[in-house]
């Protein structure tokens, strides 16, 4: 009878997960940090994060769920894979370190997040700042500025920002969130021809909001 080789273990990467939470705050997109308490990098900002357990995570969305909760006392709606990235020397505590990073876009009242595990406080940032502030912990700038890049590329694809809308929302509410994250402004006929064309919405019947200028459409998220 063959002899049977002895089975083979596989050194594992230390794993993590981060968050990268975004919201618009004066007209400009956010992100959330949260000032680390312990090394490595104690007293940096950081996005908040924590290590997969998988004695307690079910699955990657519940961890990153777990860590939400533990770093800011809160569940996070519209939670999206975003990247994973991980490479030798990333993370002092392991000879190979790989993150997983998961994007939530909220608008800033939807929430109320407290430092938590590991945290000693939290604060919203320009999320274009935060992208290139190389005094961010570990290689969380990249992973922002993809974040940002991310959410950009899905409003130029009009992959709408209903995470950041109320349920009814008028089509000048929809086009100013879209261009708060852009950075930029929108040409107001071809952003309503395109998104008529893809069926993206449908009016509220009888259903309008009023104000200083004539009474607005309400509109839905399509089906």
């Amino acid at each position: 009878m063959k002899k049977r080789s002895p089975p083979i273990h596989y050194p594992m990467p230390f794993t993590r997960i981060e968050l990268a939470v975004l919201s618009i705050i004066d007209g400009r997109l956010a992100v959330l940090l949260g000032r680390r308490a312990q090394e490595p990098h104690a007293g940096k900002w950081a996005l908040p994060g924590g290590v997969l357990r998988i004695d307690l995570d079910a699955d990657l969305e519940s961890a990153a769920q777990r860590v939400a909760n533990e770093r800011l006392g809160v569940t996070l709606p519209y939670l999206r894979l975003l990247t994973t990235v991980g490479s030798a020397g990333r993370d002092s505590r392991a000879p190979w370190a790989l993150s997983i990073a998961y994007r939530a876009l909220i608008p800033i009242d939807a929430i109320d997040p407290q430092a938590g595990k590991r945290l000693d406080e939290l604060r919203w940032v320009s999320a274009d700042e935060a992208a290139q502030d190389r005094t961010l912990a570990f290689d969380h700038a990249d992973l922002i500025r993809v974040a940002a890049e991310t959410t950009r590329g899905d409003i130029e694809r009009l992959d709408l920002p209903f995470g950041f809308l109320p349920e009814r929302f008028t089509l000048g509410e929809l086009q100013a969130c879209c261009e708060a994250i852009l950075g930029r402004s929108l040409d107001k006929s071809s952003f309503r021809r395109r998104i008529d064309e893809r069926g993206l919405l449908e009016p509220v019947p009888g259903e309008m909001r009023t104000g200083a200028f004539r009474p607005a459409q309400l509109f839905c998220r399509g089906r």
